[in-house]
């Protein structure tokens, strides 16, 4: 196997409105690669857009479900229509809801559907010519929480999980046939869904919260290897070290934070 290089290249961000999907779209129209830039957010993908042409790039915008079968193969359509087959996809759509306990069944059935089939999906769609033609690359946005954990929030921790989970299995079963598969793991980034997040903030944080450009940059590098993993934050693969040579002290530790955020949510009234 070997790098991949964006030039040329017709690519799909999904998630490209805003955060790391906007900022990974910018930088592989700054390779030179042709992307389409998807999102529900259809202003976004416009303002992303306007942003890699204003720079001399190319891209089209493509507002839509990414997570949907039709809205799949929807989005395929308009890449072919516009740049021709695609040769890279980036799933990077995500979404991050309910808290505890109390997520409610609607919050878990989205959390599934954007954080784990939307990946099922686009591969079936993909795959199939991407085996004729020898070979592609499918990037998941997963999240550190998909190798850990995040407190708080078990939808999307066991969803993320389900991320890279899948993206192992694909890696696993077609990776002899040239589909290169990489999870990108990040921890803390500076986008709406980390302040967004409440009193996870400062744990999320806690190694230091990358830009989103940060990432896009770590990604971009990670695109001339084939390594699976991609970890902006170096200190994600001592933790997932950590989790799997002692998975009681590992909980412990995660238990003791979460004991720092139910104090702090009792300090504050909650």
């Amino acid at each position: 196997m070997s790098g991949f290089d964006p030039h040329g290249a017709c690519v799909v961000v999904t998630g490209a409105g805003n955060g790391i999907g906007a900022a990974l779209a910018t930088a592989l129209a700054a390779r030179g690669a042709h992307v389409v830039v998807a999102d529900l957010d259809a202003e976004g993908a416009a303002r992303t857009v306007d942003v890699i042409e204003t720079a001399g790039g190319t891209a089209v915008a493509a507002p839509g479900d990414a997570a949907s079968e039709d809205g799949v193969a929807a989005l395929i359509g308009t890449a072919r229509e516009a740049f021709g087959p695609v040769q890279a996809w980036f799933a990077n759509a995500g979404v991050d809801r309910g808290r505890g306990l109390d997520a409610t069944e609607a919050e878990w059935a989205l959390s599934l559907d954007v954080n784990v089939m939307a990946h099922v999906r686009a591969a079936r769609a993909l795959l199939p010519e991407w085996l004729d033609a020898g070979g592609g690359r499918f990037v998941v946005t997963a999240s550190a929480a998909g190798l850990l954990t995040m407190l708080e929030a078990p939808a999307y921790s066991v969803t993320k999980h389900g991320a890279v989970a899948f993206a192992e299995w694909l890696s696993a079963t077609y990776r002899h046939r040239g589909v290169v598969v990489q999870a990108l793991c990040p921890q803390g980034v500076q986008t709406r869904m980390l302040t967004e997040s409440g009193p996870l903030e400062e744990i999320l944080s806690r190694d230091t919260a990358l830009t989103a450009e940060q990432v896009a940059a770590d990604v971009l590098s990670a695109l001339d290897g084939d390594e699976f993993l991609i970890l902006p934050h170096a200190d994600v693969a001592d933790y997932y070290r950590a989790r799997a040579n002692d998975t009681d002290r590992w909980l412990s530790g995660m238990n003791r934070l979460q004991q720092k955020l139910d104090a702090g949510k009792a300090a504050g009234g909650e």
